[in-house]
């Protein structure tokens, strides 16, 4: 990262993941850290600095350590969805057979405009947003795509009609 600039197992069980080490707390510069690049994350280290009144080796080590530590999982841009030619959002619930999780989600992030998936509780087993060029598009996803996975038993689909991020101004 530059100084001014951010920018199968064949049946087999593998080895349980090494635990994670334990969250540092983090203290209220941090936090304006976490804010400012949520909402900007191309500020420079200079900028932060600034912002948060520290020095810019201080900014420049908060947020490596904010990485080391995985608080910060990377950057990206937001993107508007229908303006890049994705008209079509939706929802997908899906109910799927117990303890198929790992392979379901690894069929689900290989679909053509998934960009959310959520194991979650209730009355549905996985949440999944996607977005595509039009219903068409999104039909064929769903009945065809995401219905022949095996694991899945059913699904459901709620269109989105507008759309809101919440950064942490708004949030």
């Amino acid at each position: 990262m530059p100084d001014e600039q951010m920018a199968n197992t064949g049946g087999q069980s593998s080895p349980p993941a090494p635990p994670s080490p334990a969250a540092r707390p983090l203290d209220t510069i941090d936090r304006s850290i976490l804010r400012m690049l949520q909402t900007d994350g191309r500020a420079s280290i200079r900028s932060v600095a600034e912002r948060v009144h520290v020095s810019r080796a201080n900014a420049y080590a908060r947020i490596n350590r904010l990485i080391d530590d995985g608080v910060i999982r990377g950057f990206s841009a937001l993107v508007d969805q229908e303006r890049a030619g994705q008209g079509a959002s939706a929802y997908i619930t899906l109910k799927i057979v117990q303890n198929s999780w790992r392979t379901v989600r690894k069929q689900l992030t290989s679909l053509p405009g998934a960009t959310h998936i959520a194991l979650v509780s209730g009355d549905f087993d996985v949440l999944l947003l996607v977005h595509t060029k039009d219903n068409r598009e999104l039909r064929e996803l769903v009945l065809t795509r995401i219905q022949s996975i095996p694991e899945v038993l059913s699904t459901r689909t709620l269109l989105v009609f507008e759309e809101t991020n919440l950064g942490p101004e708004e949030a």
